[in-house]
C-alpha cells in the first residue's frame, strides 16, 4: 500500500530557503494570513514546550526554530507510516513589506505557534523648523 501526502503553496509570501529545511531539519506546516489587525503567522508544533521554541527578527525575515523530542515512541519499533517529524527544526519566511516585525507578539496554545504582526506605521510627517546659527 502506497502512501502519498501532497502539499498545497502560497503565493504572497517566500521562504528564504526556497521551502527546503536545512540539512538534518524540518520544516513545520505554517499558515500565514492577513486580518485587519495585520498579518498572522500560525505554525503547527505539536509536543513541544514554548522554551524549546525561538523566534528571530531579522529586518522583514522571521527565523523560527526549535527542536521536538521524541519521547514517547516505544524502543525497537517497526514503522508502517512515519509522518511526524521530530528533532531540531527551522522556518525562515521572508514577510511582505508593510509589516513591523519589531512589534510582534507570539503565543504558544495547543501545539499552536501564533505570530501577530501589526501594519507598520505610515511615517508622520510635520512641519518643524530648522535652527539656523550664526557663521563666522
Amino acid at each position: 500500500m502506497a502512501v502519498t501526502k501532497s502539499s498545497s503553496t502560497t503565493h504572497f509570501f517566500q521562504r528564504a530557503n526556497g521551502g527546503e529545511p536545512a540539512t538534518g531539519r524540518w520544516t513545520p506546516n505554517t499558515d500565514i494570513y492577513i486580518t485587519d489587525a495585520g498579518l498572522v503567522i500560525k505554525a503547527e508544533l505539536a509536543g513541544m514546550k514554548s522554551d524549546s521554541l525561538e523566534l528571530i527578527v531579522e529586518g522583514q525575515r522571521l527565523r523560527i526554530n526549535g527542536v521536538r523530542p521524541d519521547c514517547c515512541r516505544a524502543p525497537h519499533c517497526s514503522f508502517l507510516v512515519m509522518e511526524i517529524s521530530y528533532g531540531p527544526f527551522e522556518a525562515v519566511l521572508d514577510l511582505p513589506a508593510g509589516y513591523d516585525l519589531s512589534q510582534a507578539k507570539a503565543v504558544y496554545v495547543n501545539g499552536f505557534l501564533r505570530v501577530d504582526v501589526p501594519p507598520a506605521q505610515k511615517p508622520q510627517f510635520k512641519a518643524t523648523k530648522v535652527p539656523i546659527s550664526q557663521g563666522v
